[in-house]
């Protein structure tokens, strides 16, 4: 029988509370109440915004490298430096060479990588600010509710279905079982940031994929009580060797004698980790259809080359505020009249930056030393280099199989850490504060376990259990076979199991609203 859901209907469906669905939701606000102030018609309302966010509370969900560029929050909030959680602006820039043992530092920063006139922030304490911005509008957010699947209907997006609740681990339902509600929208915004499950399944469905395929990185994070407070590393996620350990990697980080000496004494207070979009202007999809957009790093509008998308992600929510207040005002939202979002994308001073360093990390395919050449050449010809456009692969999907004589890593000597500088995977993820409900349908779906236990076994020694930065895959042993164990409530929702399993046979989905890390301070 049917399970029997309630709808609710809205202008704007934003999904995703991070800065560009915030910033699409604030904006278009503001457009909405000038609009009104001016008695113009149709009648227009931020009641009828809704914004969708999976976490438990608004920037429990949000990482980021914390340095922000003010240009984007500048323009959207003109007053921000008067309210806006601003750890402090950055007084100082360096930039060093590390050998296994030394730190070189260069005699000048390079220019990608100054910061004067950039703030350190906590992005989830930023978030939680500009949410509550959006809040006082009159704008409807719903936390703790995550989008399952798109609706659409003759005229393309219509909306999104909210995940049932009160699930159990076999998909019966238990007495605190709630139905997803079906919310439809005239225009629905996608803003979930990296390798979103919806815009994933939208941009396969309608082939939105622009030029190069998209190409992703691994953050991983953690937050010191000590000055100057935070450290982390990002990991393409290119790399051949399946056996790779990003998480391991960044811990031996730490046990550099420049590293070592900042982090001792100190206190470890969180961790995090997240996938970045690294494919750049030439990897954004196409990111208007008929009754949707699509925004911030779901549209891969981050610098790769600066690791900066904060401002990049507001300033592109913006934009879409402004096509769909437009599309509302006249009564269509069709693609053609959406098409105007990628105009302005194209005019705006997102475009100047971003076309400048259109080939910046397909330039590091043939590696550093290489990419270091073409980088200045790019850097000289304005992002062309030698060639223009560098066309990317997707690179994580190709690791170097096994050779027969290559001994699989034993198990038990991963790495462990010390406890004090440096942490395994279960201690980490302790400080993500992970939580889920456990009793509830697993959200890493493999789509043909086999795989796992045979081919993936024998051609890349199970690569899973190397490059999840939280524990969640584990190859055990059962009856003398080898069995996947997933465990799900360790998950920190990055995504990179999406992305880099070769065969593309984990499906990552929305689990029960609430669940996840959370984020608080970072």
């Amino acid at each position: 029988m049917p399970v029997e859901r309630e709808q609710l209907e809205a202008d704007v469906l934003i999904i995703g509370a991070g800065p560009g669905g915030l910033a699409c939701a604030l904006h278009l606000a503001n457009l909405i109440e000038k609009h009104t102030a001016a008695s113009k018609t149709p009648a227009l309302s931020p009641e009828n915004i809704y914004v969708l966010e999976k976490a438990r509370e608004l920037g429990a969900h949000q990482l980021s490298g914390a340095i922000m560029d003010p240009r984007g929050i500048a323009e959207l909030v003109p007053d921000f430096l008067k309210s806006a959680p601003l750890d402090t602006p950055v007084t100082g820039d360096a930039a060093y060479y590390f050998t296994e043992s030394a730190a070189h530092k260069l005699p000048i920063t390079p220019p990608p990588l100054a910061n004067h006139g950039n703030y350190i922030v906590s992005l989830s304490k930023m978030m939680k600010w500009l949410g509550g911005l959006v809040e006082k509008k009159g704008v409807n957010v719903f936390t703790q509710f995550a989008g399952r699947e798109l609706l659409y209907d003759k005229n393309g997006i219509a909306g999104v279905l909210t995940e049932d609740k009160g699930v159990d681990k076999f998909g019966k339902p238990k007495d605190n079982f709630t139905p997803g509600y079906e919310l439809r929208a005239k225009v629905t915004v996608l803003a979930e940031g990296p390798r979103g499950s919806l815009t994933t399944e939208l941009v396969n469905r309608l082939k939105l994929d622009g030029l190069n395929p998209q190409v992703y990185g691994i953050g991983i994070k953690e937050l010191w009580d000590v000055q100057p407070g935070r450290i982390g590393m990002v990991v393409a996620l290119e790399y051949h060797d399946p056996l790779f350990d990003p998480h391991a990697a960044f811990q031996k980080f730490k046990t550099h004698p420049y590293v070592k000496k900042i982090l001792e004494g100190g206190k470890l207070v969180r961790y995090g980790a997240k996938t970045v979009p690294y494919g750049g202007w030439y990897s954004m999809p196409k990111s208007f259809i008929d009754g949707g957009l699509i925004i911030g790093d779901s549209a891969s509008v981050l610098n790769s080359q600066r690791l900066k998308g904060i401002h990049t992600a507001i300033k592109s929510g913006m934009l879409a505020a402004e096509t769909i207040y437009e599309a509302l005002c006249s009564g269509d939202t069709s693609a053609a009249k959406l098409a105007a979002y990628q105009q302005k994308l194209d005019e705006s001073w997102v475009k100047k930056e971003l076309w400048a360093v259109r080939n910046f990390h397909q330039a590091f395919h043939g590696g550093l030393y290489s990419g270091l050449v073409q980088a200045g050449l790019q850097f000289v010809s304005g992002g062309r280099g030698l060639v223009d456009p560098m066309h990317s692969e997707a690179g994580y999907k190709e690791y170097h199989k096994l050779n027969r004589d290559r001994v699989l890593v034993d198990q038990s000597t991963r790495f462990k850490g010390d406890g004090k500088i440096t942490f395994d995977r279960l201690t980490d993820v302790y400080h993500s504060g992970t939580r889920h409900e456990e009793d509830q349908p697993c959200h890493l779906i493999v789509l043909d376990p086999s795989i796992c236990t045979d081919r993936c076994v024998r051609e890349y020694g199970n690569p899973c259990q190397y490059f999840c930065p939280a524990a969640v895959y584990e190859m055990a042993t059962e009856k003398d076979q080898p069995k996947l164990k997933i465990n799900f409530s360790n998950c920190v929702h990055c995504k990179t199991c999406d992305i880099a399993d070769p065969y593309q046979i984990i499906n990552w989905v929305p689990p029960e609203g609430g669940g996840g890390p959370n984020y608080e301070g970072m």
